[in-house]
């Protein structure tokens, strides 16, 4: 049963607590996948200094400016294509049908349908190395690059990680512009945010806003299949500024245009740099990202969340009134499967390390190697079980 399906159905039987828990985290699946420093006081006439020899001066511009100069010319825009074959509707091969209209009519029908995207992206590397997303160019047949210089490369995809949306794209240049990366650990709700791409079509747009907040997760965020932490910001960002860059005030990289929460306004989510800094090395070789992953699908339980489910009448089990991570769902042929963690199991400890929220946990596993043994300390009911043994797998993406 897929993640949504399984919720759905166990929320019919669920306690009103728990079940407005898991309604929570499935309401904001409308979210959209695309597509410290003080603020800087106004400039009297000054430029501001940007940090590196690069810092191109500016006269009486602002600071937006000087950022927009330094990096706006390592911004591209990334146009996609792919084919797709679409199976023919069966009335056109009924006989009835073609005693009808006759048989050319079917065979002129279109198989095939040539689908374009468009996004946005930033050179790293003056050799032609091109951070995006993951979701721009998947499945991309052919790939185009066009710089902010009008010049139009053709790119080819090293590499793609679906569980953080990162991609690597190469093209053939030599002293290509480069997008300088910052430190996104430095980086403070407050702090200035500037977001550059190709919203739906403009090119070279720039968005002014600041960060939101830090660290709102992936399930908060309303895409549960990934595995991030992202920068939240209220600059515009819309579609087809997948994958562009959102800077610091000094023209710094932070962080890379992700997703918006649809009917929202100001609401939009990037990848951390550092995240992408740690992806990008592993994708540009062309090699395989590990995600250690044990197949839980789980919620924060508190003593208060406890108590209201076990005094509900419609409740499928009682669970004990503490702090720790309840699962949810145990995905079949896992990790967890294997190791006999049930539905309704409360996990409290990892490797003698105790776990009181759902983030917790996964970040312990995500930091863990694959085919790591996890000691997993778990009470079912009133009772204590022995440390179950889960060995970690890799994360594929239709084990999600």
């Amino acid at each position: 049963m897929g993640f949504f399906k399984f919720f759905r159905a166990l929320g019919h039987t669920l306690s009103p607590v728990v079940a407005l828990l898991l309604g929570a985290i499935l309401t904001v699946s409308t979210l959209q996948v695309l597509p410290s420093v003080a603020a800087p006081a106004p400039l009297q006439g000054s430029p501001v200094a940007l940090q590196g020899s690069n810092a191109p001066a500016t006269k009486g511009g602002s600071f937006v400016t000087a950022a927009v100069n330094l990096v706006g010319p390592a911004v591209v825009r990334i146009d996609t294509e792919r084919t797709v074959t679409r199976n023919v509707d069966p009335l056109f091969d009924d006989p009835f049908f073609r005693r009808f209209f006759g048989d050319d009519l079917a065979q002129q029908l279109p198989r095939e349908q040539h689908l374009r995207g468009q996004g946005s992206g930033f050179i790293i590397d003056s050799s032609g190395v091109i951070l995006t997303n993951a979701h721009v160019v998947d499945n991309a047949d052919k790939v185009t690059v066009t710089l902010k210089d009008g010049r139009t490369l053709e790119g080819q995809v090293r590499g793609t990680d679906e569980v953080t949306d990162l991609a690597v794209v190469k093209v053939n240049g030599g002293n290509l512009p480069v997008a300088p990366l910052g430190d996104s650990t430095q980086v403070q709700v407050g702090d200035w945010a500037i977001a550059l791409g190709n919203p739906l079509g403009l090119d070279n747009t720039v968005t002014l806003g600041i960060v939101s907040t830090l660290k709102r997760s992936s399930a908060q965020a309303g895409i549960p299949d990934k595995r991030l932490d992202f920068i939240q910001t209220d600059a515009a960002i819309n579609p087809g500024n997948s994958g562009g860059p959102l800077l610091n005030e000094r023209g710094e990289v932070i962080g890379i245009n992700t997703a918006i929460r649809a009917g929202a306004n100001g609401i939009g989510f990037a990848i951390p740099i550092d995240k992408a800094k740690t992806v990008s090395a592993q994708l540009v070789k062309g090699e395989k990202v590990a995600h250690p992953y044990v197949g839980v699908q789980m919620v924060t339980l508190t003593p208060q969340i406890a108590r209201e489910n076990n005094q509900a009448p419609n409740s499928p089990f009682t669970v004990p009134e503490i702090n720790g991570v309840l699962v949810m769902g145990v995905l079949p042929n896992t990790p967890a499967a294997a190791a006999d963690i049930r539905i309704g199991d409360v996990i409290t400890e990892v490797n003698n390390q105790t776990v009181s929220s759902a983030e917790e946990l996964q970040n312990i596993v995500e930091n863990s190697k694959v085919g790591q043994q996890l000691q997993f300390e778990v009470r079912r009911g009133n009772q204590t079980l022995p440390p179950l043994a889960v060995r970690t797998a890799q994360l594929e993406s239709n084990a999600r």
